[in-house]
């Protein structure tokens, strides 16, 4: 669908609403299928929306146009209005807004922040002027899913989803799998406040400079997906499917460490602790894209808080990490609408 279509074949139909509030969730990208190809095509992602922290976003239409962000959402603000302005652009729909960010994920921690953003932004602005756009159709508008569907799945459904890498046109990759994790489970979310992932051109170099993954890695990493980690997880086992998102994680951590300073997590405290955690009980642990989010997956919440309280006595908790025990999220972004007078 292009741009030019939607603004003359789309017209906006308007509703009478006070303001529509979207809340989407963060995501963990568990890693890539085939980064360079070697199997015969680019990437392939496996990814979970996990609840916790979350990006909220306010649209409704005002006088003139206002913006407003939460602590810490300055440079969240400026990009949610560069979405705006290419909404805008694409629809036709110019009316003024009131937008306010109620709260966002970091930025290049390695939670999908970017694009959780983009199209919080993007159905909020749908859903106030009528446009009907899928989250695909969405992130294809406002250049998100370049290389990883996992975010646009997360958004959009939830849950544990695989996708089959960006078509050769360009546009956002297809999803070939989806799975709600057992409602059991938990994830121990790693946070380090100090640092943040590499992103933008820093990306594009690191990724220049690393060698391709061999083929055979790459077939390990897809063997690992189909036979342990969606059985795994469509079937409520939790053993091969921790196995088998820490297996992954060993193959491509090495992989891309010599853009990390040659480890497998940019943050070394939290490699240490999660490490500790994997020597303890049985978890899937692992970095989430280029971090410093890091996780590790347990098969209950008593053995979450269990694990972590003893590596809190341990001493392996460096104090400046947050760490958090939050579900799976098997459920894509939920959205309200506040009418006028209700």
């Amino acid at each position: 669908m292009s741009a030019a279509g939607l603004a003359t074949d789309r017209p906006a139909r308007p509703l009478a609403t006070e303001h529509v509030r979207v809340h989407a969730p963060g995501r963990l990208h568990l890693g890539f299928l085939d980064p360079g190809a070697s199997l015969g095509r680019a990437f392939g992602s496996l990814g979970v929306a996990v609840g916790g922290p979350e990006t909220v976003v306010e649209l409704g239409r005002g006088e003139s146009d206002s913006f407003e962000t939460c602590a810490g959402g300055d440079g969240a603000l400026q990009r949610a209005r560069e979405h705006l302005a290419a909404l805008r652009r694409a629809t036709g729909c110019d009316a003024p807004v009131r937008l306010r960010l109620r709260s966002v994920l970091p930025a290049h921690a390695g939670l999908g922040s970017g694009t959780q953003l983009a199209l919080a932004v993007g159905r909020a602005f749908c859903a106030t002027f009528g446009v009907d756009l899928d989250g695909r159709h969405l992130a294809g508008l406002l250049h998100r899913g370049v290389r990883s569907g996992a975010g646009i799945a997360s958004f959009e459904q939830g849950g544990l989803s695989v996708d089959g890498g960006p078509r050769a046109d360009g546009s956002p990759a297809p999803l070939l799998a989806r799975i709600a994790l057992p409602p059991a489970w938990r994830v121990l979310l790693v946070l380090d406040p100090r640092m943040r992932g590499l992103s933008g051109a820093a990306e594009k170099e690191a990724l220049a400079g690393l060698a391709p993954l061999p083929r055979a890695a790459a077939a390990d990493v897809c063997h690992q997906v189909l036979m342990r980690v969606l059985p795994g997880a469509a079937g409520a086992e939790f053993a091969p499917f921790a196995a088998g998102v820490s297996r992954i994680q060993e193959v491509l951590g090495a992989h891309f460490a010599p853009a990390q300073g040659g480890c497998a997590f940019a943050s070394e405290p939290a490699g240490r602790l999660l490490r500790w955690v994997a020597q303890d009980t049985t978890a899937g642990i692992g970095q989430s894209s280029w971090g410093p989010a890091a996780f590790a997956f347990l098969a209950s919440e008593a053995q979450a808080r269990d694990v972590l309280q003893r590596a809190r006595a341990a001493g392996v908790v460096d104090p400046a990490l947050a760490v958090l025990v939050v579900p799976a999220r098997n459920h894509g972004a939920w959205t309200t609408v506040a009418r006028a007078g209700g």
